[in-house]
């Protein structure tokens, strides 16, 4: 069982179809040889894409993974870093943020990346995201701020999270983005009606999918969906969550789901989802399901 990989939009990079997702790092209280460990089960799984941002447990992950990194400089080739910037946290980190906020000025990016790669202790980031949409955007000085980051070799492709169609859409007639990464579960289906995804499926750009398990909530309590899924599971002799990663990974953009756990099983059963097919009235039972009527 290995983990395909993906082209996230054509002439972009390829990354691994299933993204390790290194949001809660930080809570996990791993030692450097732990991690290490851990980076390595995902590289023998296939899964060689690693989620970030600049922000994460406050604003500490990306020098914990680059610390446990420096451990096995071999494994730089292997991988690929995702990073994200522009939100700003109230945070010791941060003594002059004095009210949360976004910034997507090019000396914002520009300093932001310059710290996540000195915290990642690597030369490049294979993908940037800007975090979030900021009001103040001004999406030419973004498009020329990317353009000289990828000049200089610090990072090689770009995107965005959570846009909406609108907001890609501007910045990719400037830039070519490589992806949105946005939240999508069974319990937050709105990408699925709202544009988003189907925005990106002309254009052959595969969208990144965070929580896709909804923080845990979607195994929580034992209603309808719950059952659901259980039972659909045993069905397949699979498990719940191998059958809500091969959910999402069903939607013809062909999404790249995010994993947060610190357990190399969840991450197994994320890969285990990229060969699994659900029938098409399957995969419509956990939508009406999960929406809590039939759809319209």
């Amino acid at each position: 069982m290995s983990c395909p990989r993906v082209l996230l939009r054509p002439g972009g990079p390829d990354f691994s179809r299933i993204v390790a997702g290194m949001w809660r790092l930080a809570d996990w209280q791993m030692d450097g040889k732990a991690l290490l460990d851990y980076i390595d089960a995902c590289l023998e799984l296939g899964v060689t894409t690693f989620d970030h941002a600049d922000i994460y447990g406050d604003y500490r992950c990306e020098a914990l993974f680059g610390a446990a990194l420096a451990q096995a400089p071999t494994h730089r080739a292997r991988l690929q870093l995702v990073s994200k910037c522009g939100i700003c946290l109230i945070s010791d980190a941060r003594p002059t943020h004095r009210i949360k906020h976004y910034d997507t000025r090019a000396a914002h990016i520009q300093a932001s990346v310059e710290r996540s790669l000195a915290a990642l202790q690597t030369d490049r980031l294979d993908l940037l995201l800007i975090h979030r949409p900021d009001p103040l955007m001004r999406y030419d000085e973004i498009a020329h701020t990317f353009e000289r980051l990828q000049r200089d070799g610090k990072v090689l492709a770009f995107g965005v999270s959570n846009f909406s169609p609108a907001q890609f859409a501007a910045l990719d007639t400037r830039i070519p983005l490589a992806t949105n990464q946005v939240e999508c579960s069974p319990l937050h289906c709105a990408p699925i009606f709202d544009g988003t995804f189907d925005q990106l499926q002309p254009i052959r750009v595969a969208p990144m999918l965070w929580s896709p398990l909804a923080g845990g909530r979607l195994f929580a309590g034992d209603g309808a969906l719950q059952t659901l899924l259980a039972e659909k599971a045993a069905a397949l002799q699979t498990t719940p969550t191998t059958l809500v990663y091969a959910w999402l990974m069903a939607l013809p953009c062909h999404p790249l789901p995010l994993t947060g756990s610190r357990r190399i099983e969840v991450v197994r059963e994320a890969v285990a989802a990229c060969a699994l097919e659900l029938d098409h009235q399957s995969w419509y039972e956990i939508l009406e399901t999960a929406l809590g009527h039939e759809v319209p």
